[in-house]
């Protein structure tokens, strides 16, 4: 059962972030937003949602782990899967706002999670942790950047015209809910079945976050960025991963630190600097061959990185499995044999 509420509730996950985005998207037309307004945060929420909801709910059942390990592993996922498989589909043309504005802000996302989960390194303190504190300063980046977006909506205007609405209002209002139920339920079903997954094999929450959850709820965004490519919109194929790792740690990150302190295990230094590497790698590639292109190469180049990247974690998890036995071992031999030096008393 707990094996089939988890697949389940990927199926749930996606199948309730494509009825919200449908049935928002709809009722925002019905009330006269432009679709470039419904592109910047219908879409870009309804594909991060996955995301939020696995978070929420792993932050208010303490499962820290899998909170920060969902996010940076959905990052991680994002450019060098995702956006690996969208240039072999086709080459992506970047614009010039995107290379220079919103790829460095991703990369500064990054860079802020590692600083800010780092205290022992660099406060000296006991222990690392996302407090509050830190919640409220990525939610204030996250409002910087949803200034940035409407600043973006403001100067276009509504030089593309609002599609005429598809469903009537009712419809519209059902789908958002049964959407958003469906995100719910499966959210829950995904931290409950994940958290047993990890105690039943041994594995840690945090490599059950940064591989299982993170694919299964990044799934929205390989859809739309996939079809986006094969279409060739390349805007919304690397908009939509660039802009939803802004989004996954400025609001969802910084929600969740917000609700309980995200308590951070050092093995994730790890994954936060293949990160923060990776979007430094984005944006520099953005000049190395032709000009603001990601291409075929590339593309592979990133696939290829991102499976060495999976390799390696689960290297380091059986080696670290390992080395907690061979202690536990040593430890027990180390004891037995001061029991048996132990001098007896004569009776």
């Amino acid at each position: 059962m707990t094996y089939a509420l988890f697949v389940l509730g990927f199926a749930l996950l996606v199948k309730g972030a494509d009825l919200l985005v449908e049935g928002s998207s709809s009722l925002a037309r019905r009330l006269g937003i432009s679709n470039l307004v419904i592109g910047l945060t219908v879409v870009a929420f309804g594909t991060s949602a996955p995301e939020l909801f696995v978070n929420l709910f792993a932050a208010v059942n303490g499962t820290t782990d899998i909170a920060i390990g969902n996010i940076v592993g959905s990052n991680i996922v994002n450019i060098l899967f995702i956006l690996g498989i969208c240039a072999v589909i086709r080459p992506l043309t970047v614009k010039s706002g995107t290379v220079w504005k919103e790829i460095p802000m991703s990369l500064l996302a990054a860079v802020l999670v590692l600083v800010m989960a780092n205290d022992r390194v660099i406060d000296g303190a006991a222990f690392d942790t996302l407090t509050r504190i830190d919640g409220f300063v990525l939610g204030a980046f996250f409002i910087i950047f949803l200034y940035y977006t409407f600043g973006i909506a403001r100067a276009e205007g509504n030089a593309v015209e609002s599609a005429a609405p598809s469903r009537s209002l009712p419809a519209s209002l059902g789908m958002a809910v049964l959407g958003l139920c469906g995100l719910v339920l499966g959210g829950h079903w995904i931290v409950n079945g994940a958290t047993a997954i990890a105690a039943i094999f041994g594995l840690s929450e945090a490599l059950i976050g940064l591989t299982m959850v993170a694919i299964g709820t990044s799934l929205p965004e390989l859809a739309t960025s996939a079809v986006a490519a094969y279409k060739n919109n390349a805007d919304i194929a690397i908009g939509n991963v660039v802009g939803s790792n802004i989004f996954n740690i400025f609001f969802i990150l910084g929600l969740s630190a917000i609700i309980r302190p995200l308590s951070f295990a050092g093995g994730l230094n790890f994954d936060l600097w293949v990160c923060v590497g990776a979007s430094a790698l984005l944006f520099v590639w953005m000049f190395l061959g032709k000009r603001h292109l990601l291409e075929r190469w590339q593309g592979f180049a990133f696939i290829a990185s991102y499976v060495l990247y999976v390799a390696a974690i689960r290297l380091i998890n059986i080696f670290v499995r390992l080395s907690k036995e061979l202690c536990s071992v040593a430890i027990f031999l180390f004891a037995v044999s001061i029991s048996a030096a132990r001098p007896r008393r004569s009776s």
